[in-house]
């Protein structure tokens, strides 16, 4: 299952290896994991690793063909390390893609807060827990230190099961999913019947994963700022 391969994927992300995410990208079908491989291969290039820049060259250019939110701008920094392309003028902060992802798919009426000081995420709720225990709170209202991050609810994700939906070739299984998907509860019920489907299931989280990053990254080049890659590790 391409699970357990993700999951080596991301474990050499985390473990700042870009050896280990070269060998990890041989066995997954790259055009399926864009946004993950890029962030990988960011680190891999700036270590010089083995079949690095030949890998970031196809992400790149797959990036580009396939242009969902936050494609453009990560092909363009697998460009300026390969050093092709001049290097952003974004700003780099060292932020969590998935943690800005789980804000943004938030109710409108929650959203959050970046520390640009350390690039840590504040939902509402550890914002509110801090008001209630805390009486030298942060000043959430200074912009030199804290940038808000406003929740855009639902709609992204619902766009995204039915994007996903519609490309299944399992004409039943699209039907039923589809059907699960129309009116109140539809993500829920849409969780619950992926279940049934193991490899389905699997491509979907596949997919959402790759959707919220890229809209993630997206709305960080919005507002000036890039995530900051991993730092090369030393040399022997």
């Amino acid at each position: 299952m391409d699970t357990e391969r993700r999951r080596a994927l991301r474990s050499a992300i985390a473990r700042n290896d870009g050896s280990d995410v070269v060998s990890a990208l041989a066995d997954l079908e790259i055009d399926k994991y864009l946004q993950l491989a890029g962030d990988g291969l960011l680190m891999a290039v700036a270590q010089q690793a083995d079949g690095a820049r030949r890998l970031t060259e196809q992400c790149a250019a797959r990036l580009r063909e396939r242009f969902w939110d936050g494609d453009e701008e990560l092909a363009a920094e697998l460009e300026a390390a390969l050093g092709t392309t001049p290097a952003s003028t974004l700003a780099v902060l060292p932020v969590d893609l998935d943690e800005i992802a789980d804000v943004l798919d938030a109710s409108p009426s929650d959203g959050g807060v970046i520390d640009l000081t350390t690039g840590d995420v504040w939902t509402r709720s550890m914002i509110d827990d801090t008001d209630e225990v805390d009486d030298e709170q942060p000043d959430f209202d200074d912009d030199t230190r804290w940038l808000y991050v406003a929740a855009d609810g639902p709609g992204e994700g619902y766009r995204d099961m039915a994007d996903f939906v519609a490309a299944i070739d399992d004409p039943d299984i699209a039907d039923r999913l589809a059907m699960a998907i129309d009116g109140k509860g539809a993500f829920r019920r849409f969780r619950d019947l992926l279940q049934r489907w193991e490899q389905v299931e699997d491509d979907w989280y596949r997919f959402s994963d790759e959707r919220r990053r890229g809209r993630a990254r997206s709305w960080l080049a919005s507002v000036g700022y890039r995530p900051k890659p991993p730092e090369p590790t030393a040399g022997p």
